[in-house]
Parts: structure tokens; sequence; C-alpha cells
């Protein structure tokens, strides 16, 4: 798994890890990227502890998020990245997880079984999805990482309309 967690930072870099990622910051602001934590369990802590801290994730990714052209360069047809808003937006809405069973129903409901049941088996394979034994569905660490949920549910419910280019 990419990224770093905040303990084997303390080890190499010393107690004062988080000063060698601020100042990291500020080169990588200068290149469009920022250092971005990822907790265990998925939520934002605007106040981490040091224990939260240690086993925080972390990654350096964009800033800005892909423009509707660039999204074509992902190698995703534009019908897999519609199967992938969705689910990603059914899951954020139920808390993070949800039973495949229910993401398949909410899915087949406009694409064949056979594509949905490939894209999830491709998510979960990349890392954007996790599964249980149980059949359960989670958001993965990479879903964490690269998307910004917040900013994707306002899209899907039309609060922020995003202009097109």
């Amino acid at each position: 798994m990419p990224g770093v967690k905040g303990y084997e930072l303390r080890k190499y870099l010393g107690r004062d890890y988080l000063e060698v990622i601020s100042l990291l910051q500020r080169k990588l602001d200068d290149l469009g990227l920022e250092v971005k934590a990822v907790y265990a369990d998925g939520l934002d802590h605007p106040a981490p502890s040091l224990d939260e801290l240690d086993q925080a994730r972390f990654y350096v990714i964009s800033k800005a998020p892909l423009h509707t052209g660039d999204a074509s360069l992902s190698g995703w047809r534009i019908d897999t990245l519609a199967v992938f808003a969705a689910t990603i937006a059914f899951l954020t809405s139920k808390q993070g997880k949800a039973p495949r069973r229910d993401v398949e129903e909410l899915l087949q409901e406009k694409f064949p079984y056979w594509k949905v049941d490939q894209d999830l088996n491709r998510f979960i394979r990349k890392g954007y999805l996790d599964e249980d034994q149980g059949g359960t569905l989670f958001i993965g660490w990479r879903t964490r990482v690269e998307i910004d949920r917040k900013r994707l549910l306002d899209m899907v419910a039309g609060s922020s309309p995003e202009k097109v280019e």
C-alpha cells in the first residue's frame, strides 16, 4: 500500500516529523501538490491526537481536482466513471459501507449486470473499494485519498454545479 504511516515518519525523521511535513508542504505547493493524512477510520480529524497521527497514512496528492478533459486520460470509460461516481456517492450516503447486493441493485437500474460486476471488481482490485467476507462493500483507502467525497456528493445532488470544460 502506498503512503507512509505517521509512526514510520517519527521513527526515521524524529518526533518533529510534523515540522518536516510542513516544510515539504511549502515546497509541494509550488508544484500543485499537497500532503494528505488519511486516518484509520476514514474520517477527517480537525485536531488529531499524536496517536491518531501515528496511525494515519500520509500521501502526496494533486491539490486541484481533475477537469473533465483530464478524466479521459485516466484510462477509464465514461460509463465506468459513472458507475464509480454512483457507487461512491451511494456508499458515502450509507456511512461508507453497504451490502454489495444493494449497490448492485442500484447500479443495475442503469447498467447491465456484467458491467456492474466487472467494474466493482476492478474498483476492489485498485483499492477504491474494499469487500469483507460477508459481501459488504466499504470505501477503500484510495478513495479516501484521491476523492473529495463531499464535493462529489454536492455535484451529484446538484447543489454546486460544475462548469464542464
